[in-house]
This record gives C-alpha cells, sequence and structure tokens, in this order.
C-alpha cells in the first residue's frame, strides 16, 4: 500500500501526543469551572437518527442540507454522524425522563462531525465541549451562563478576547421584523451574493452574518432585531445586561449575531478573536426555549453554548512543560531490578517516570534528553546499597544524592 493511500481524510486529523495535551488542559479547565456552577458532564452517542436534526437544526440549514453525514445502515435505519451535541442532548434529557426532575445542568466532550471546507480552526471532525441548562426560566439563567463561559476561557488564560450579546426575539415580534427584513434584503438583491439570495426567503437572518465584504456594503442599514423586540424580549435582554453588569463581565452588543440554527430565541451570544482569521468565533450560544417542544417534550426553557477544542488550544501559549516528571538511568546489569523498582515507586507517588532501559549512561542521558524530562533519577551500585538515587535537575543541572523515600518530594 502506497504512502498517499495511507494519509487521513481532508479535514480529519489526528490528535497527536502534543495536541492532546492542549486539549487536556481546556478539558481540565472546562471540568474545573464547570464543576463550580454545579454542571454534571454527561456522555451521548456519535450516531443519531437524521430526523432529530432535520427536526431542529432545521432542514434548509447549510448543516442539514450541505453538511451533514448521513446513511442509511444495514437495518434501513437512517442515521448520521452527530453535527451537534444540543439536540442530542434534549433527546437524551427526553429519553432519560427527566423533563419533571427539575433544573438539569450538563455538559460534554467528543468528537462532532460536519462536511464542510476544511480551514484554519475548521475541521470536518472536530473535538467539542458543549454546556446545556434545561429548565432555565430567566434573564438570570443566561447571566450565570455567560458568567460561566467568560470564567472558562479566563481559567485558561486565553487573551483578547471580546464577548458579544444579541437578541434574537420570540414567535411574538420575530414574524413583523421577518417582514421587514425581507422587504430589505429583496430590494437589494441584484447586489448581494448568490447565497445570500436564497436566504432571502428560507432564513433572512443568516443574510445579516454574511461574511462576503459586498454584502456587509449592503447592509450597512438593514433592520436590527433589537429594535424590533416586544416588550417581554425587551426587558429580558435588559436583564442579561444588568447580570452582566453585576458581575463585570465586559460585553458589546452586536445586533449581526444571529447564530446559524433555526431553534435559537431571545439570548445569543459569541466570544470572538481576532487571531483565527475568518473563523474567529471560539464558543457560541444561546437559548433555545422552543426546542424541547419541537422534539416531543414539554415547553422547557433552556440555554447553551459549545465551544471547540482545536480552535481554543490554537490560542493557548506553551508555557507549561508537558514531558515526564523523571527518567531513571540504571547504571550496570546488577542494579536493573532495584532501578525498575524504584521507578514503580515513583509512579506510585504520583510521578509520570520514564526508565531509560539499560546500556551505556550516555545512550540513557540522551534518551532521557529527548523525552524532555524535568529530572534524571541515576542509580549505580553505590546508590543501591545506600538506598538513594543521585538526582539531576535538568533545567539547572545541579545533582544531589536522596534517600529513595525523598525523591518524589524534592521534584516539587
Amino acid at each position: 500500500m502506497s504512502a498517499k493511500k495511507l494519509q487521513s481524510i481532508r479535514g480529519i486529523h489526528d490528535g497527536l501526543p502534543g495536541e492532546v495535551a492542549r486539549w487536556q488542559r481546556v478539558e481540565q479547565a472546562a471540568r474545573k469551572v464547570f464543576g463550580s456552577y454545579a454542571f454534571s458532564e454527561v456522555r451521548m452517542p456519535v450516531l443519531e437518527p437524521v430526523e432529530l436534526f432535520v427536526r431542529s437544526v432545521g432542514e434548509d440549514t447549510d448543516i442539514v442540507s450541505k453538511e451533514m453525514y448521513a446513511f442509511t445502515d444495514q437495518g434501513g435505519d437512517h442515521i448520521c454522524l452527530r453535527p451537534e451535541g444540543t439536540a442530542g442532548a434534549v433527546r437524551a434529557w427526553l429519553q432519560g425522563g427527566l423533563t419533571r426532575a427539575g433544573a438539569q445542568r450538563w455538559y460534554y466532550i467528543g468528537p462532532m462531525f460536519r462536511r464542510e471546507r476544511p480551514q484554519k480552526g475548521r475541521l470536518r471532525q472536530f473535538q467539542q465541549i458543549g454546556v446545556e441548562m434545561f429548565s432555565a426560566p430567566g434573564p438570570i439563567e443566561d447571566a450565570e451562563i455567560l458568567a460561566m463561559a467568560h470564567a472558562f476561557l479566563s481559567e485558561l488564560g486565553v487573551p483578547e478576547l471580546k464577548m458579544e450579546i444579541n437578541s434574537l426575539g420570540c414567535n411574538s415580534c420575530r414574524p413583523g421584523y421577518r417582514d421587514k427584513l425581507v422587504t430589505y434584503l429583496q430590494a437589494r438583491a441584484d447586489r448581494l451574493c448568490e447565497t445570500c439570495v436564497e436566504r432571502i426567503t428560507r432564513n433572512p437572518m443568516r443574510v445579516l452574518d454574511c461574511k462576503v465584504a459586498s454584502c456587509q456594503a449592503e447592509l450597512g442599514d438593514a433592520p436590527e432585531m433589537v429594535a424590533n423586540l416586544c416588550d417581554a424580549c425587551d426587558r429580558h435582554f435588559t436583564d442579561v445586561q444588568k447580570g452582566l453588569d453585576a458581575l463585570a463581565i465586559p460585553y458589546s452588543v452586536n445586533p449581526r449575531i444571529v447564530r446559524g440554527l433555526d431553534y435559537y430565541n431571545r439570548t445569543a451570544f459569541e466570544i470572538v478573536t481576532d487571531k483565527l482569521g475568518a473563523q474567529g468565533t471560539v464558543l457560541a450560544g444561546g437559548r433555545y426555549d422552543g426546542l424541547v417542544e419541537e422534539l416531543g417534550g414539554p415547553a422547557t426553557p433552556a440555554i447553551g453554548f459549545a465551544a471547540g477544542l482545536e480552535r481554543l488550544a490554537m490560542l493557548l501559549d506553551d508555557d507549561e512543560a508537558t514531558g515526564p516528571d523523571m527518567a531513571v538511568v540504571a547504571l550496570g546489569e546488577a542494579v536493573q531490578g532495584y532501578a525498575l523498582a524504584q521507578a514503580d515507586l515513583l509512579r506510585k507517588a504520583g510521578l509520570s517516570v520514564v526508565h531509560c532501559g539499560g546500556g551505556s549512561a550516555k545512550r540513557q542521558f540522551k534518551m532521557a534528553d529527548r523525552e524532555g524530562v524535568r529530572f534524571v533519577a541515576v542509580i549505580g551500585d553505590d546508590e543501591m546499597q545506600a538506598g538513594t538515587v543521585m538526582l539531576k535537575n535538568m533545567a539547572t543541572g545541579e545533582q544531589q544524592s536522596v534517600a529513595t523515600a525523598a525523591v518524589a518530594g524534592c521534584t516539587g
């Protein structure tokens, strides 16, 4: 088989140790922060019924019509690789019989799949962290979700991020706004791109999100949803902003945030950066009060967000060491068993340890250097007899004789 045939599918790549270490930093921050807000982890299947996303995301959205990996299996079931997590979470919540269990706070971590053009920060298989809160009735819950998103990214230390929020209205005020927007867009249809022209009748609010410069030039005075909210939606959005102000979380109102999925209403938000080119959104979400009912459950207010691990990992610094804590260098056949036992004890003490396998000291130190370890524990006959190791700090070159029981305490 040729090397070319062994290459991965375009847009689907392997997570090798260096990248996975960065993903784990993101995951650890998520678990720490989400846990502090009383959110629990759930694990959902990668395969879902196609109908789930047709009903929730919308048949006319790009995700369903162009990007979803869908197929019929040997049993005749029409299934797909999940393109996003919210619809599956609603299905799991309903199927689990949790509609009367009070507020449910969930998060999940795993792969999603969309067949789109691969580019920086956008892949066909991508790792995603998602958050969902069911029975979240009002602006207080919105402010808390936004605060949690802000705390998560602050925990990661990702710099120069901006939080942008908007209101998408509700079923009472959105139809009137839609009519105004369609009238405005139709008058300019001959100057919009082909995709935007198609969206005028299918999903006109998505036109506002178009990245084509010529389209943006035509949208400067387009009607905005925030100026056409009903009284209830206007109060909700005002109270969300009051909550963010009370928490001293910086934000700006961006009336062009529309999100790409049909199920969003009222609060919508994105956290963006200018360090990833055109694909600058690193975390996004919003309220989806009608989705549970659309999928056969009781009317249930809900809100959530998602963040791509690959995009966040690209923004992390490289300050943290990722190599093992220690390498064990055994000098001579007579100490091999003892050195193996010392490596085992160090691992039990919580250190990550590489045993260099014996042979010449030069070969073993070269291996330790290649592994990027912080310390080397050298064990020869004298050390074995004395119950010590010669501990070398690889950063400073300093060496000291340390009793085996105290080695773990010298690596902090």
